[in-house]
């Protein structure tokens, strides 16, 4: 049995890959344009980490408007974001995720298979809520991320960063550079406010013999990729 795909590819796509909440905003703007052919029916949702929760289940403290809309081909849609006011830490970023679920039109009668297949799509993107008066800058953050060798259980070595700021700092690679060689993290991660996460480092089966630095990548503000460097400490 063959399976052929209706739609193969999201078309609906957000104008942006994160959405920063200052507390003083009196609402945020998110923008949707349908890059497809076809009308699309669109539900949006703001979760507070559980990716498996539901639209009408979530405790995010946030308004998100239309929660429903249809977006013609080539037109856009914006979604409202409003805080509710709730209480949030204050000496730190909350960490939140709009939720973008495209659903495909129903296939025209000229185009419906006995064994077609149409896809729902969705994205999901970071929201940052910060408060008003944090220390430091969102954009000094990842400076401030002190690096270490770590030891793994499974053997070799990696790179342990501990964020002491109030900012997320989510980085794309992360690599060791000694001499000429340099070994890699391609995915990279989020590394939260006060928090600690070890990047596994391919190749590294062994510490540097001499001088080491780590090259980074960090998204900032607006999702741009921005290079950095820092001196890894030893291994404990």
């Amino acid at each position: 049995m063959s399976l052929v795909a209706g739609n193969s590819q999201a078309s609906v796509v957000i104008g942006g890959t994160r959405v920063i909440y200052q507390e003083h905003d009196r609402e945020v703007t998110v923008k949707l344009t349908n890059e497809g052919k076809k009308p699309a029916l669109v539900q949006s949702w703001i979760d507070a980490g559980n990716p498996n929760a539901l639209p009408d289940a979530t405790d995010a403290p946030f308004i998100l408007t239309p929660p429903l809309s249809r977006i013609d081909p080539g037109q856009g849609q914006s979604l409202r974001v409003l805080y509710t006011k709730d209480p949030l830490a204050q000496d730190k970023e909350s960490l939140f995720w709009l939720n973008v679920l495209e659903v495909p039109p129903e296939m025209e009668p000229d185009e419906a298979r006995p064994n077609a297949l149409q896809l729902a799509f969705r994205t999901r993107i970071k929201l940052f809520f910060r408060p008003t008066g944090l220390q430091g800058s969102a954009g000094e953050a990842p400076s401030k991320v002190s690096w270490t060798f770590a030891r793994l259980d499974e053997g070799g070595y990696g790179l342990e960063a501990y964020n002491p700021t109030p900012y997320h700092v989510t980085f794309s690679r992360v690599a060791v550079k000694s001499g000429e060689k340099v070994k890699t993290n391609p995915l990279g991660g989020m590394v939260a406010p006060g928090a600690k996460v070890t990047f596994d480092i391919d190749g590294l089966t062994a510490l540097p013999s001499g001088p080491a630095e780590v090259d980074y990548t960090y998204l900032d503000d607006y999702g741009s990729g921005v290079v950095g460097k820092a001196v890894p400490q030893p291994a404990r």
